[in-house]
């Protein structure tokens, strides 16, 4: 099989990777870190490198381009440790606008695709652990309008937002989860903002009766797609994250001294940087596998994006201690890069469902016994 990028992708990795190296310094992250979190700045430099319209339909103003592009993107954006909220709402978003009827994709999409709008999606809820949907947001109809009651936890940049997509379960069975569209600036919104431990923000989104656009009835199938386009950027950005500590780590391995000579050296130091080699190949592997999975139907889809997330997982946890650890005591402190890389990796492996959720997603679904029980 041939893995080879072509001169495309190519061509727009180098460009994103201009840009981080011109444009965000970890000097600049941290500063943003520092005061707040806010990232709607950053976010405006990405839509003007045309990246807000990856993924939209050129019928809407997009690039039309698929998930391996998207994977690109990511990966270069976690070498630099970028600070804004690119793949929930430049990826996600348009997965879950997707299901919405012509006139409101016409409407939403090509802001989403020229950064216009920042709209990003609310899909967790505290009583639901690390699964999407709804389970206390209800909705119900209000002559011609819906109105929202419940809560979302953990909304990306949501006092930044212009909108954002919510799913709920509809008065009529409370079995069919629906997507709608609220506004922040609607009656009955009220939000929660704070800064995350990876220097970002997040937001609570409490809907006491607020007025929402239907965008699907069932909305499932596209909030299962939209989850797992998640898990694949967050899979990405992790193997750019992890690339760019070990190749901090190595660095400082060189550098730093003892016994006169560089700690590289140390026999036991080197075979513990091979074991978070092989681990950070390990992870490369199975992002890629996840992105290219991701036009599959959705029992072998769902199956092959938990894997990639276990892996994944399971490499970030061991690249990030490790990486610390060789570091010493510099590895976290906040005015050293490699703190920040390990605190995202931390929040990464936590995001669209830990490794042990998706081992237990994995393990539902397998259906060969290997003649055990044959």
């Amino acid at each position: 099989m041939d893995f080879d990028f072509t001169d495309d992708q190519v061509s727009l990795r180098d460009a994103v990777q201009r840009w981080v190296d011109k444009g965000f310094s970890f000097e600049r992250r941290h500063k943003l870190a520092k005061a707040g979190g806010k990232a709607r700045e950053v976010y405006g430099e990405l839509a003007e490198l045309g990246l807000t319209a990856l993924a939209i339909a050129p019928d809407h103003g997009g690039m039309g381009f698929g998930p391996v592009e998207a994977m690109v993107v990511m990966e270069e954006l976690g070498r630099g440790l970028v600070h804004a909220p690119y793949a929930d709402a430049a990826l996600v978003t348009p997965v879950l606008l997707a299901a919405a009827p012509a006139p409101l994709q016409a409407q939403w999409l090509p802001k989403v695709a020229d950064g216009s709008a920042l709209v990003v999606p609310a899909l967790q809820e505290r009583a639901l652990r690390h699964r999407v949907g709804a389970k206390t947001t209800r909705a119900e109809r209000a002559g011609d309008a819906w109105r929202l009651h419940g809560a979302k936890t953990g909304a990306p940049a949501g006092d930044e937002a212009d909108a954002f997509i919510v799913p709920a379960r509809l008065d009529d069975d409370g079995k069919r989860v629906a997507l709608f569209l609220v506004e922040p600036g609607t009656a009955g919104v009220t939000l929660q903002a704070y800064p995350t431990q990876d220097g970002a923000r997040a937001a609570e989104l409490k809907l006491d009766g607020a007025t929402a656009t239907l965008l699907a009835e069932d909305g499932a199938d596209a909030l299962a797609l939209a989850h797992d386009t998640g898990i694949a950027a967050a899979c990405a950005e992790g193997v750019g994250l992890m690339d760019r500590f070990v190749a901090l780590t190595v660095d400082y391995m060189n550098q730093r001294k003892q016994f006169g000579v560089p700690i590289a050296s140390f026999q036991a130091l080197r075979h513990r940087i091979a074991d978070v080699k092989m681990q950070l190949e390990l992870g490369r592997s199975m992002s890629y596998y996840a992105s290219l999975k991701l036009a599959e139907p959705a029992p072998q889809r769902r199956r092959a994006l938990s894997q990639a997330k276990v892996q994944l997982g399971q490499s970030m946890r061991v690249v990030g201690q490790q990486c610390v650890q060789l570091h010493g005591g510099i590895g976290v402190t906040d005015e050293y890069a490699g703190s920040h890389y390990f605190k995202r990796l931390t929040m990464l492996e936590m995001a669209y469902g830990d490794t042990l959720h998706h081992l237990g997603e994995v393990s539902e679904r397998m259906q060969d016994t290997a003649g055990v029980f044959a």
